[in-house]
C-alpha cells in the first residue's frame, strides 16, 4: 500500500496545503526508517531528476509560438490571478523538490555507517544544486518567497512569512558554489547527472536573470574553462543537436533523459499536435510569424533592411537555423512535400511516390495550420512512424553559457575581442563554417554597446527558439508589456487570401528590439487571438491562494 502524507507547504517533510504526495517509489517508507543505506539515498535524489522538476518555462507564454486549440493563456491572455492552476502547481512543484531535499540533507548521516562519504558527499552537492535550482526559479517568478533549508514542524510552518529575495539569491550563489566543489566535470559514458559544468551554468542563468552580472560573467567564464578542457564544445551541427542522437553531444550542459523503453515520453496526442497533417498529425502546435521574421538574412541583416529579403519567397537567403527550426515550404517533410498555399490541393509524397490530398492545406482542411508554420526543430521521421517523442529534455546548452557571458560583459561595460568571440562562436556553428572563416557567415565585428545588446537579443531568440527561455527573457528584459500586448497574426481565411500577396504582403516592419508589427497590413492578416499583459502586476506571478488560506502570514504580490 502507498504512503501518503498530509501537510502544509511550509513543512520540511513535504509540502503543501492538503496535496496528496505519493511517495511511490519509497512505498512504506517515512524520514525514521529511509535513508539507511546508499540504495535508498540514490533513490531519494534519482526521484528528483524528473521533468517536473527541471522543465522551463512554457513557450507558449512567448511570441515564439501559439496552440490552435488555445485561445489564450492566463499569462498572454492577462488573466492570471491566484487561484491559477499553473501558478499552484507550479509553487508546488518547485517546494515540493525543497521539501524533499531538506529532509534528504537532513536524515543522509545515517546511511554513513554503510555507504562511502564521498557517495554522500556527491550526492548531497546534487541535492545542494535541485534546491537552489527551484530557489532560482521561485524568486524569478515569484519575488520574495518563504526561505525553507531545513526540517520543520506543522506549527513552526504556519508562522513561515516571505523573506527577502536579495538574501535567498546569496543562499542560492553560496550553494552552486559549493556543489560545483564536489561535483565532478564529467561522468564516464553516458551517465547524465548534475555535474560541475551544469551548477555553473544555473548560476550564471540565475545571475542574468537577476541582473547580477558580474556573478554570470564570472560562473560562466568558468564554465568556457571547461570547454577549453575538451568538457563541452559546440556541436558541429545545430539541426541535429535536439534529435536523440544529439543528446550525446558535448554541447549538453544538463538534461533529463527520456525513453519510450522506460515509458517516459509523450505519446500521440502529444505528437500529432506538432506533425503535419499529411503525415498523420493535427499541425497545431506553431511557430508565430512573429518569430519566423526574427530571423537575419545571410547578410546578418534584418529583414526589413536586408534587400535579398523577399516576403513571397520568406525561406530563402535566410539565417540557417530558420530551415532547421520551422519546415521551410516547397520540402519535403515526414514524407510529403509541405505546401500551406490554399490552391495547392494535392502534393508528392515521397512515402507514397505519387501526389496525394494536400491535407497541410486550408483549402483542403480547415484546421491546417493557422500561421503557414510547423516546426522542425528536434522533430524527426520517427515521431510520425511511432507516434511517439522521447528526445531527452534540454535543460541547458553550451550556446547559452556563451551568451550569457557576451551579455553580462557587454552590461558591465567590457567590450572586448572575448564578446565577440562568444557570439561568433554560435553564429559560425549556424553556418557549419569555423569561427575564424569569416567570409562564409555574418560575423559580428561591432563594438558599440548598444548594438550588440541587440545582436545578443536576437541570437538568444533564434538560438533557443522552442526551448522555453524566451519568457523569461521577455520579463527581464521588460519587454513583456510590448510584445504580449500585440496580437498573434496568422493567414487570411483561403476565401479572403490575395494569392498574388502569398505567403506575406510585404516586409514586416521591426523594432529596436526585433519586435514585429503587423498593423499596417491590413485584411491581407489574421489576427488569431489578442495577447494581454498588465504591467502593473504581470512581471510576477501571483502568490497562490490556497497557501494564503493555509498561512495568512504570506503576503500578496502587488495589485493579485
Amino acid at each position: 500500500m502507498k504512503k501518503y502524507i498530509y501537510i502544509v507547504v511550509t513543512l520540511g517533510l513535504t509540502l503543501s496545503s492538503c496535496y496528496k504526495l505519493d511517495l511511490n517509489p519509497l512505498s512504506e517508507a517515512t524520514n525514521e526508517n529511509f535513508y539507511q543505506n546508499q540504495t535508498e539515498l540514490e533513490m531519494a535524489v534519482n526521484d528528483l531528476y524528473r521533468l517536473d522538476f527541471w522543465g522551463n518555462d512554457n513557450e507558449l507564454h512567448s511570441d515564439n509560438e501559439w496552440h490552435r486549440a488555445q485561445l489564450t493563456n492566463a499569462v498572454i491572455g492577462g488573466t492570471m490571478n491566484s487561484e491559477d492552476g499553473n501558478v499552484k502547481n507550479y509553487w508546488l512543484v518547485c517546494y515540493k523538490a525543497i521539501a524533499r531535499v531538506n529532509s534528504f540533507l537532513h536524515y543522509k548521516d545515517k546511511a554513513a555507517a554503510n555507504t562511502a562519504e564521498s557517495v554522500i558527499s556527491r550526492l548531497s552537492a546534487e541535492m545542494r544544486v535541485i534546491r537552489a535550482y527551484q530557489y532560482a526559479k521561485l524568486i524569478t517568478h515569484f519575488g520574495d518567497v518563504p526561505f525553507i533549508d531545513g526540517v520543520l514542524t506543522l506549527e513552526e510552518s504556519y508562522g513561515k512569512d516571505r523573506n527577502d529575495k536579495k538574501m535567498i539569491t546569496q543562499f542560492i550563489f553560496d550553494e552552486l558554489d559549493e556543489a560545483a566543489k564536489v561535483l565532478p566535470e564529467a561522468y564516464s559514458g553516458s551517465v547524465k547527472r548534475l555535474t560541475k559544468g551544469a551548477a555553473l551554468g544555473i548560476k550564471a542563468r540565475f545571475a542574468l536573470y537577476v541582473e547580477e552580472w558580474a556573478v554570470a560573467r564570472d560562473a560562466a567564464q568558468q564554465v568556457m574553462q571547461l570547454a577549453d578542457k575538451g568538457i563541452y564544445e559546440l556541436h558541429d551541427d545545430y539541426a541535429s543537436v535536439f534529435t536523440k542522437q544529439g543528446s550525446q553531444s558535448k554541447e549538453m550542459v544538463f538534461l533529463i533523459p527520456k525513453s519510450e523503453e522506460n515509458n517516459v515520453n509523450n505519446g500521440a496526442a502529444y505528437v500529432q499536435d506538432f506533425i503535419s497533417r499529411n503525415a498523420g498529425g493535427f499541425g497545431a502546435w506553431l511557430p508565430t510569424r512573429d518569430l519566423v521574421d526574427a530571423y537575419e538574412t545571410i547578410e546578418g541583416k534584418p529583414i526589413d533592411e536586408s534587400a535579398i529579403y523577399n516576403p513571397k519567397d520568406p525561406f530563402a537567403n535566410r539565417d540557417p537555423r530558420l530551415t532547421a527550426s520551422i519546415v521551410p515550404f516547397d520540402t519535403q517533410w515526414l514524407g510529403f512535400n509541405y505546401t500551406p498555399h490554399p490552391d495547392s490541393l494535392t502534393v508528392y509524397s515521397e512515402k507514397f511516390g505519387r501526389q496525394v490530398s494536400n491535407k497541410d492545406s486550408r483549402g483542403v482542411a480547415a484546421f491546417a495550420s493557422y500561421t503557414g508554420f510547423l516546426w522542425k526543430k528536434g522533430i524527426d521521421q520517427t515521431w510520425a512512424d511511432r507516434l511517439v517523442e522521447d528526445n531527452d529534455f534540454i535543460v541547458m546548452r553550451y550556446p547559452e553559457i556563451l551568451l550569457t557571458y557576451a551579455e553580462a560583459k557587454v552590461e558591465l561595460g567590457e567590450l572586448d575581442q572575448s564578446v565577440l568571440n562568444a557570439v561568433n562562436q554560435i553564429r559560425a556553428r549556424a553556418y557549419a563554417v569555423e569561427v575564424g572563416d569569416v567570409t562564409n557567415y555574418p560575423a559580428v565585428e561591432t563594438m558599440d554597446a548598444k548594438e550588440l545588446l541587440k545582436v545578443i537579443r536576437r541570437e538568444r531568440r533564434v538560438e533557443f527558439a522552442k526551448e522555453g527561455l524566451r519568457y523569461m527573457d521577455l520579463i527581464r528584459w521588460r519587454l513583456a508589456e510590448v510584445v504580449l500586448t500585440k496580437p498573434v497574426i496568422g493567414l487570411p481565411d483561403p476565401d479572403k487570401q490575395d494569392r498574388s500577396k502569398w505567403p506575406f504582403p510585404g516586409v514586416t516592419p521591426l523594432d529596436e528590439n526585433g519586435i514585429a508589427d503587423y498593423s499596417g497590413f491590413g485584411a491581407d492578416v489574421k489576427v488569431l487571438i489578442e495577447r494581454k499583459f498588465d504591467k502593473s502586476k504581470q512581471y510576477l506571478w501571483p502568490i497562490p491562494a490556497v497557501e494564503r488560506r493555509i498561512n495568512p502570514n504570506i503576503g500578496q504580490n502587488p495589485n493579485y
